[in-house]
């Protein structure tokens, strides 16, 4: 690696925010024998560009002895990350490879097809005369010849052991702070009728413990087998046939390294099992500590790494749990830049939003929405809503108040299209969203203000998040909920002359700060301590809608439609006054005039992968 360099390599034509600074700390860290640098940057401080300086710093093979490795990754476990990679411009000499579902086949006949369904995929010994126009392996060997190959995380980590993605100088991870998460993820076995092809005919028995899940592993590896020599002996598959294979090869793969490891003494892995419904259910086998599977997934496929994220919280707690000795890791911090005024928390709390509680709570919190709209009714909202149950309920809530106008919202099957809809509208709709709390980009008119209606808290009937509650590992719990909450925080600011409020809805988010103070940047800690209660209207359906004024009221679903108007100086409709006021409100000042809105969608959030009550 040659971190001198790294101010060569930065793409853009002059710095913003601390960038200068942050390549300075980067290349120091580097220069001193550190082969593992952490970024913390908060959102909008441009971690993409610093990512391409550092991965810009990698030997070339003209700077390399024999055998010493070259070149780059650049890796994300946001799908939207890695698009928005693919989009800017400043960043062309990254190329990017997805995986085989992302590609169609170009073979007559099957240009509907993805790749991995493809003739290659279903015939054996299939000789295909155009894979050298293969828009996937087209762009596989590019990536895999160019100085930095970018991918998502999960494609990384499946071509571990891959001869056309080997080895490399230097190894940057973006959004690194779930990296533990995401490896337990992967390494997840779930057993269930959408991914066992053989499931009717090996339902699994109630496993009460892991010698139960071990033994139903043995017989459905057996059985699997079996399926897959039936289907291996066929000339010729049909694509679903050929699912079916991929599914059993994988199943097969998993159950054998679930199996042997358990049974290894030496193994430091420790594995929970779920089986929520009982015999005949879906059942789930997780390891506890993802450092073995990182190791030969990602600490083997570099020589030296650049990681960063807004909240990489803790070192020493992060080291730990993704399998790093501290001594070898350096953290750079970069502060914050954007003005504190300009990315307001307010404190509307309603009461606590855990499960026995929220059926009390939630029609408050929906009253308290329906103020909040009122105070902006010419603005973009978004609620987080933290879970579907959750959804479903407020909406309700809101249909009752007789706003449900100017509210949109998603399932788990259409997110992405209702979330790009919302975002090219022009009327100022409150979208009701579930795990969005990173990787989306609402800069500007996009969002002004957001609702958090939960602390974010792992589930504690997760049979992985209650081992380490019993190991008493509290800091880590603390730490994941406010990880989370700093992500979401950041989804409406993302300039320094932009600016967009925060509303807090459940009191666990206050206790929540003074837990995980010791945890939390100065920036953010900075933005708490000026939290204050804000003055809002009443609870009125007209003025939430915007019935009331003539501008709103010729609000149409159309997205040609356009506003103007003046922008007011404050960062929020209500007031920021530090007396506050009692829950039940006083009516707040009128609204600014209507703004200008953005219409164009800039990218997509990552897919809906973690279940939800």
């Amino acid at each position: 690696m040659q971190p001198g360099r790294i101010f060569d390599e930065f793409p853009a034509p002059s710095y913003r925010g601390a960038q200068e600074q942050a390549l300075r700390d980067i290349r120091d860290a580097f220069e001193a024998d550190n082969d593992v640098v952490l970024v913390r940057a908060p959102t909008g401080s441009g971690k993409s560009l610093l990512a391409r300086a550092i991965a810009g710093c990698a030997r070339t093979a003209g700077e390399s002895e024999a055998g010493e490795p070259i070149d780059a990754y650049y890796t994300t476990p946001q799908v939207s990350q890695l698009d928005d990679v693919a989009r800017d411009d400043l960043l062309t000499d990254l190329k990017v490879i997805r995986g085989k579902n992302n590609y169609d086949c170009i073979l007559p006949g099957e240009t509907d097809t993805p790749v991995d369904q493809a003739p290659c995929a279903r015939e054996r010994m299939f000789d295909c005369q155009v894979q050298h126009r293969c828009p996937y392996f087209s762009d596989r060997a590019i990536a895999a010849n160019n100085r930095i190959a970018a991918m998502t995380l999960a494609y990384f980590m499946q071509t571990a052991g891959s001869d056309v993605f080997g080895q490399r100088d230097v190894l940057v991870v973006d959004e690194a702070h779930g990296l533990g998460n995401w490896a337990e993820m992967y390494a997840t076995i779930d057993l269930g009728p959408d991914t066992v092809p053989i499931w009717d005919a090996c339902e699994p028995p109630a496993v009460d413990g892991l010698d139960d899940a071990v033994s139903y592993a043995d017989t459905l590896h057996t059985m699997a087998g079996r399926r897959l020599t039936e289907v291996r002996q066929q000339a010729e598959l049909d694509p679903e046939e050929a699912a079916e294979r991929d599914k059993l090869v994988q199943l097969q793969s998993d159950l054998s390294w679930f199996a042997e490891d358990y049974r290894d003494d030496e193994s430091g892995t420790t594995w929970v099992v779920d089986q929520n419904g009982g015999e005949g259910s879906r059942v789930t086998i997780k390891p506890m500590a993802p450092e073995k599977y990182l190791k030969h997934t990602v600490w083997d496929r570099a020589s030296n790494f650049a990681l960063l994220s807004a909240t990489i919280l803790n070192k020493d707690a992060f080291c730990a749990n993704v399998g790093l000795a501290p001594d070898r890791v350096e953290l750079v911090e970069v502060p914050h830049t954007f003005p504190v005024e300009n990315r307001p928390l307010y404190d509307v709390t309603q009461g606590k939003m855990t499960y026995e509680a929220r059926d009390e709570t939630i029609p408050r919190v929906a009253e308290v929405l329906v103020r909040i709209m009122a105070a902006h009714p010419d603005e973009k909202g978004l609620v987080h809503c933290h879970s579907y149950a959750i959804q479903d309920q407020l909406q309700a809530h809101l249909r009752e108040f007789g706003v449900d106008s100017r509210v949109r919202s998603h399932d788990s099957e259409d997110r992405d299209a209702q979330l790009s809809t919302w975002k090219r509208i022009d009327d100022p709709d409150v979208f009701l969203s579930v795990k969005m709390e990173e990787a989306l980009d609402l800069e500007g008119d996009l969002c002004r203000w957001q609702l958090l209606c939960k602390a974010p808290y792992p589930n504690t009937r997760d049979s992985r998040v209650a081992a380490r509650l019993e190991d008493d590992q509290w800091g880590w719990y603390y730490r994941t909920a406010l990880r989370t909450v700093i992500q979401a925080c950041g989804r409406p600011v993302r300039a320094p002359d932009d600016h967009g409020a925060t509303y807090l809805a459940d009191s666990s988010l206050l206790d929540l700060f003074e837990r995980a103070r010791v945890d939390m940047p100065d920036w953010f800690a900075e933005q708490v301590d000026r939290m204050s209660r804000p003055d809002l209207p009443a609870a009125d359906a007209t003025a939430a809608t915007g019935s009331g004024s003539s501008g709103a009221s010729a609000r149409s679903r159309s997205s040609d439609s356009t506003g103007s108007g003046e922008r007011s100086s404050g960062a929020s409709g209500a007031s920021a006054s530090g007396s506050g006021s009692s829950d039940d409100g006083s009516s707040g000042s009128s609204r600014s005039d209507r703004r200008s809105r953005r219409s164009k969608s800039k990218s997509n959030p990552v897919a809906d992968v973690w279940d939800t009550e």
